[in-house]
């Protein structure tokens, strides 16, 4: 029978009911609540690697409102059978996430902070009734359900439904946070001088979690997940027994990501072991303190697609799990020297420099080190060496997959950031027919590229393209024309005039010449000039070879 992969499912329950592929990460609970005294843990850890999954898994063992024994059997967990007995279902736990906090102002996020509170209250409305809990406190739960409190009553909100759960059970509360740091990631993304939305959101909460965490009576342990420590606004200081790991750590590395067994098994499992290489390049490539790991939605997905069609084809798939935009912030910064050190990430080599696991959403892009860091943090970048320690790291992009982005990012950016009046002096080269100036400013604009070694065709023509666009000129790429398809039309109505350009890579500096003549051969066999539509007076086919940051011009 074939194994069935969830894809966007993060609810432990319903995997384990559902018989869908589960990667065993179980042990965690023994080591993080057996072998460990902290009060408070905070994970932190890139998107997509696994967080939520795993806190739902320790909702539904701890929970005293469930009887999980089913779902954990044949698991890592129910080796320890003494702690299993001591632990599972035997607390009660307040599980919440902050993940859809946010908003284009700090009215608009409180109210998505308030109905991610309201929506725990409908959840656990049944409590309300017991007679054990205090009458001010049902008051409060009724208003927070309702949505009708302002910033004091949603930062002791929290310790609030934990005291009625107190109450009600007689048992101190398991509190699991998941995504604590998206209010704030989302604050930062739109925080400006005149609107000071991230601070009013950092207020609010630091105010939840100082009440919480702190010298809360009502609180067993917590657990909280993220993608950075926040540092310096104090969010955590004064708590008792707080550890935080992060991707520097070596202390459950092994908990976020595939490791290569998991992997390995998988495929077996999957029957697509022979794809082995394939998930090594696209998806592989994180360190996690020690621990080398692959991407767990990727994984999971491109293995779902094989499970399809055989015949599937890797492709990106944590790209649009997020706008990526923090790329485009460093390539920006080209006082720090940012462009030369992305010229070498992107070449396959590594930098070395100065990173911290404790940033601040207000100030990520106050200095070089910050940028570096969020960019280790978030998964972009990952240590060349597993086993180096310290503050300075040599850095990397881990796989074929963040290679893609990087490069999208890139092209995206000259395409944004052209100047026009060399790109109409390009434009009027290519009219005059002048090959010599067109050589020329097309070396200069690649020149203000970044540059990297393993550029393929579809750059090159995504880099052409970019040069067309935003002139007046209807520019078609890669439209069926003659037999083929040619790479890039501009057509000037306006003077009944059209040029079509062929594009080639060449795989040296001394096939260029070459290339370029398989270009112009290319337009002339496939015929992309005879299906001009009548009324062109002129027409001018291009054949242009790239290689690396030169570029040769041929004409018909």
């Amino acid at each position: 029978m074939a194994i069935r992969i969830a894809i966007g499912d993060e609810s432990f329950d319903e995997i384990r009911k559902a018989g869908l592929y589960y990667v065993d990460k179980t042990e965690l609970l023994y080591d993080l609540v057996g072998q460990t005294n902290n009060k408070v843990t905070l994970f932190t850890r890139p998107r997509r690697f696994g967080k939520t999954l795993n806190m739902s898994m320790m909702e539904s063992f701890f929970d005293i409102n469930r009887d999980s024994k089913a779902v954990f059997e044949g698991l890592d967990i129910s080796k320890h059978q003494e702690f299993c007995s001591e632990w599972m279902n035997q607390y009660p736990v307040l599980f919440i996430s902050f993940k859809d906090v946010d908003g284009l102002d700090f009215e608009s996020a409180f109210v998505a902070l308030q109905g991610v509170i309201s929506d725990f209250c409908f959840k656990y409305s049944e409590i309300v009734e017991n007679d054990m809990i205090d009458p001010i406190d049902k008051a409060t739960f009724s208003l927070l359900k309702g949505k009708k409190v302002g910033p004091a009553a949603i930062k002791s909100s929290l310790k609030t439904i934990m005291r009625m759960m107190n109450a009600v059970y007689a048992r101190p509360v398991i509190l699991l946070i998941d995504e604590y740091d998206v209010p704030l990631a989302k604050a930062g993304e739109k925080n400006t001088a005149q609107n000071r939305y991230y601070m009013q959101m950092l207020d609010v909460i630091k105010g939840m979690l100082s009440n919480a965490l702190k010298t809360n009576e009502y609180l067993k342990f917590a657990v909280a997940t993220g993608c950075l420590r926040i540092a310096k606004e104090s969010i955590f200081t004064g708590t008792n027994n707080f550890a935080s790991y992060s991707v520097l750590d070596e202390d459950f590395s092994e908990y976020f990501g595939f490791s290569q067994d998991e992997v390995n098994c998988l495929l077996t499992e999957a029957g697509c072991s022979d794809k082995g290489d394939i998930f090594r390049k696209w998806y592989d490539g994180y360190v996690f303190g020690n621990s080398q790991v692959y991407c767990p939605w990727d994984v999971a997905s491109y293995v779902a697609a094989l499970l399809r069609r055989e015949d599937a084809e890797p492709k990106n798939y944590w790209r649009n799990t997020s706008s990526n935009g923090v790329i485009r912030d460093f390539v920006n910064h080209s006082d720090w020297g940012i462009p030369d050190k992305f010229e070498t990430i992107m070449n396959g080599g590594t930098i070395t420099v100065t990173v911290s696991d404790e940033l601040t959403y207000d100030t990520l892009h106050e200095s070089e080190q910050n940028l570096w860091s969020i960019l280790l943090m978030t998964g972009y970048l990952t240590k060349a060496d597993p086993f180096a320690k310290g503050q300075t790291a040599a850095l990397k992009i881990p796989n074929a997959e963040i290679a893609g982005i990087f490069e999208d990012t890139v092209v995206k950016l000259f395409a944004d950031t052209l100047d026009h009046s060399r790109q109409k002096e390009l434009m009027a080269s290519f009219w005059d027919e002048d090959i010599e100036g067109a050589v020329k400013q097309l070396s200069d604009f690649l020149w203000d590229t970044i540059s990297y070694h393993d550029y393929h065709e579809d750059y090159y023509h995504a880099f052409m393209a970019g040069l067309f666009v935003g002139l007046g000129y209807s520019v078609d790429s890669n439209k069926e024309s003659g037999l083929g398809r040619f790479d890039i039309r501009v057509k000037d109505r306006k003077n009944r005039r059209v040029m079509i350009f062929e594009v080639k890579k060449a795989e040296s500096a001394a096939r260029m010449d070459t290339a370029c003549d398989e270009a112009i051969q290319q337009i002339v066999e496939k015929g992309y000039a005879k299906t001009i539509e009548p009324g062109y007076e002129k027409i001018i086919c291009y054949g242009i070879s790239f290689f690396r940051k030169s570029a040769m011009i041929k004409k018909l």
